[in-house]
């Protein structure tokens, strides 16, 4: 049978079936990096992202089409991670204001609102490249609506979409260098097409299961908390209340009547407001009392609530984890500084040198925009510096600033561990002005260079250097310097490239798989090799890289 019109619950549906079929081909995706280093993580951001909107609309409070596709988008523009996570909830935001007002859509509509999809995603590109996923979306969009005629259906339409999407994907390492060289299509490209392929899949009935997808609850240790049991921790409440027009004014709703209360019962509150969301997090020993508060503003999109003394020894044994799940907002300040990094040796290192905030993040686990909200909040700041550390970390970390409300943020354009190490090096507040601090961070940026050493994923030559699956390679920023069977020598040659002798400074971070020998004989080499740099060291405890080099 052929369909129409769109309505809203049917395009949760194709979303959700687009969402599943991504996550079943996560992997695929995520080993398309150009660099074969590990934890690539494209499908994993892309598919986080969308998974967002599955869950929002999973609560969404209305059916019509420009509603449930608004809820979808709000719910990827908080999950967004990562560029092409990022991308992908702009397109799909883009396609809900195309949708605004309609209560279901014909096919010229859905066109008309995949245009709209594309724009916003290339806006939202500082600066947008050709090759990519924004290529594969522009397209395949213009494809399908050139066809359209009276004759068109949602079937025809989306098939036209995916065929040449996949087309298009298949040309990207002709407009791509970068690609070509590597021997891959574009990874955000390929996101795009699974999601396609799932919608379109699910529109011709198709079932696509996917267990990752379930949102039941996760089972719990009875034994943690029994009849003879104390409350001592009380809940970590969180929720996302969407706002009602019969019940607020929403374009001017507040949220300091219920920041004023939650103070009132509980602590390490996080409240915001984006659009007609609110989302809130608070640990509380009378999590009902929030729920009847909060609900005389809207009604709730997702609730959760947790026991925090079942959770305490599981905390006790993690306390590595993100420190936003045990901070606690303190008094208003001036100026505060927010970054990301993994490994606990690392995170430490940033926060003496000045962070007040570090996000448990980089590569392979890269934080949504809601993580960097969150942050923003904990702070509690007028004028907010953010060093992501990660050029894929950077457009959720811009996407949350323009979010957030309630403060300047300013993202430095930190694309590593040492961009973000020298920045805090030079951070002093003493200014008093928002502009000279940002520039001498930026000042303290320049002239630094990381090298970072990690295993290959798979055979590849980049750059004119030859790769094993397996070796141990070396790079600086998108330049591969170095492939070797041995992690030093590796390592070594890196820096050769790198001219290490010439820098003055040399900070080696040391990963978990760094042996206490090879520690050793490093210093030792770059003792003999370099003995004009002066040689730092940082057990970093970092996952993916074996060493992180800084030379300043």
């Amino acid at each position: 049978m052929e369909t129409k019109v769109l309505s809203g619950e049917l395009y949760s549906t194709l979303i959700k079936g687009g969402a599943a079929n991504l996550r079943a081909n996560a992997k695929i995706v995520n080993d398309l990096n150009v660099f074969p280093i590990p934890d690539g993580d494209t499908g994993e951001n892309m598919s986080l992202t969308i998974t967002g909107g599955v869950t929002a609309a999973a609560n969404a409070a209305s059916c019509s089409l420009s509603d449930m596709s608004d809820t979808i988008a709000n719910g990827m523009l908080l999950s967004a991670r990562g560029n092409s996570g990022v991308i992908l909830s702009q397109f799909f935001s883009g396609i809900a204001k195309g949708f605004t007002g309609s209560e279901d859509a014909d096919v010229k509509t859905v066109g008309f609102a995949f245009r709209s999809g594309v724009r916003r995603a290339y806006e939202a590109v500082m600066k947008p490249t050709e090759g990519t996923m924004l290529t594969v979306a522009r397209e395949a969009t213009d494809y399908a609506c050139n066809r359209i005629n009276d004759e068109s259906t949602m079937e025809s339409f989306f098939t036209d979409v995916l065929d040449e999407m996949n087309r298009s994907l298949k040309r990207t390492p002709e407009l791509l260098d970068v690609l070509r060289k590597a021997g891959v299509i574009d990874s955000g490209g390929a996101g795009l097409v699974y999601i396609m392929d799932g919608m379109n899949r699910t529109l011709h009935g198709e079932q696509i299961s996917d267990a990752s997808l379930s949102f039941g609850a996760k089972a719990v240790d009875t034994s943690k908390f029994t009849a003879d049991s104390v409350m001592e921790y009380g809940y970590c409440t969180e929720f996302l209340l969407q706002l009602q027009t019969c019940k607020v004014d929403v374009e001017n709703f507040s949220i300091d009547p219920i920041l004023e209360f939650l103070n009132t019962i509980g602590d390490s509150i996080v409240a915001f407001k984006t659009g007609s969301i609110v989302k809130v997090h608070v640990h509380t020993m009378t999590p009902g009392k929030v729920f009847n508060f909060c609900q005389q503003f809207g009604e709730f999109l997702t609730l959760k609530c947790e026991n925090m003394t079942v959770q305490h020894n599981d905390t006790i044994a993690n306390e590595g984890k993100a420190v936003q799940e045990t901070a606690v907002k303190g008094e208003r300040k001036k100026f505060a500084t927010v970054t990301v990094a993994t490994g606990d040796g690392i995170k430490e290192t940033l926060k003496s040198l000045g962070a007040d905030f570090v996000i448990d993040g980089g590569q392979g686990k890269n934080p949504s925009s809601e993580d960097f909200l969150e942050a923003f909040e904990y702070v509690n700041a007028d004028n907010i510096f953010v060093l992501p550390n990660n050029g894929n970390i950077m457009m959720a970390a811009r996407l949350a600033g323009d979010m957030f409300e309630g403060a300047k943020v300013t993202v430095i354009p930190s694309k590593s561990v040492g961009d973000g190490y020298a920045a805090l090096t030079m951070l002093s507040y003493d200014s008093n002005d928002p502009e000279i601090i940002a520039g001498d961070m930026n000042d303290a940026m320049q002239g630094v260079v990381t090298g970072e050493v990690t295993r290959s994923v798979r055979d590849a030559n980049i750059d004119g250097v030859e790769i094993k699956n397996n070796d141990y390679i070396g790079f600086s920023g998108k330049n591969m310097l170095s492939s070797a069977a041995d992690k030093l020598e590796a390592t070594v040659s890196m820096l050769d490239r790198l001219e290490a002798g010439k820098h003055e400074v040399m900070i080696a971070i040391y990963g978990n798989t760094a042996t206490t020998e090879e520690r050793r004989e490093f210093r030792r080499i770059a003792g003999e090799k370099y003995p004009r740099t002066e040689l730092y060291e940082i057990d970093g405890g970092q996952d993916v890289y074996d060493f992180e080099i800084i030379l300043e």
